[in-house]
């Protein structure tokens, strides 16, 4: 079971639910530019923002519940740049003092603990890096960013870097194939998937989504939770890699 809605603390900020069915399941996490803070069977930790698909294998009845944060407002609540916290999981008392982890951690509704603890800390999003976001979303070029921003490329990598874990060619390649997925979940075919994503042709698509998903696109389409968060849920016991 997985359900998601956006959170009172602000429209770039999701909440999520999940119960892992009886039998465990096999989930592929694929990468979109976010950071999760994330309560698992009283563990909280942070997920960082993935280059590519990682596989989790969650024992039945594991119990979740996580707020998403895009447009790069989840660093800003740890006080790091979220490149170092790319591809990792890392303990939430890291960054939070160790006393209110563990009260998070024992909390009788976690997900609304999260979302208290996350309101003493929330400053807004920054209006540029909502828009960058924007921008690499609409596939606009590096150069273009660039130059709309008033940076030279290495300042614009750099701010992309901190902000969404990876540079803004690698974010628009990750959130182009985050809007190809939801064409084609939506029953487009492939060839109007990749011309309308922004892809050289379908060839092109088909390349990247299995280099950065590490499955074909019609293994994604139509799984569950496919098109509206983070993961594909995959069969228990599958032996598919990323």
């Amino acid at each position: 079971m997985y359900a998601q809605a956006p959170s009172p603390i602000h429209p770039l900020v999701v909440a999520w639910r999940a119960v892992t069915p009886p039998g465990g399941r096999l989930v592929r996490v694929l990468p979109d530019g976010c950071l999760d803070l994330i309560w698992r069977d009283g563990e909280v930790f942070v997920a960082g923002p993935d280059t590519t698909a990682r596989l989790h294998p969650t024992a039945g009845g594991t119990r979740f519940a996580a707020l998403r944060f895009a447009a790069g407002t989840g660093p800003p609540l740890l006080r790091v740049a979220a490149d170092e916290l790319t591809d990792r999981a890392v303990p939430l008392a890291e960054f939070w003092p160790v006393a209110e982890v563990r009260r998070l951690a024992g909390a009788d509704d976690p997900l609304a603990a999260l979302e208290v603890a996350v309101r003493r800390r929330w400053r807004g999003p920054d209006p540029a890096l909502v828009a960058l976001a924007a921008g690499a979303r609409a596939g606009r070029p590096v150069a273009a960013l660039a130059e709309t921003f008033q940076l030279s490329a290495r300042q614009l990598h750099r701010r992309c870097r901190a902000a969404f874990g990876y540079g803004p060619k690698a974010l628009g390649r990750i959130l182009r194939l985050r809007r190809a997925l939801a064409l084609a979940e939506t029953g487009h075919p492939f060839a109007e998937v990749a011309a309308v994503a922004g892809y050289a042709d379908q060839a092109h698509l088909c390349r990247d989504v299995r280099a950065l998903a590490g499955v074909p696109l019609g293994a994604l389409v139509g799984q569950p939770g496919s098109g509206a968060n983070r993961s594909t849920v995959l069969p228990s016991g599958s032996s598919t890699t990323a």
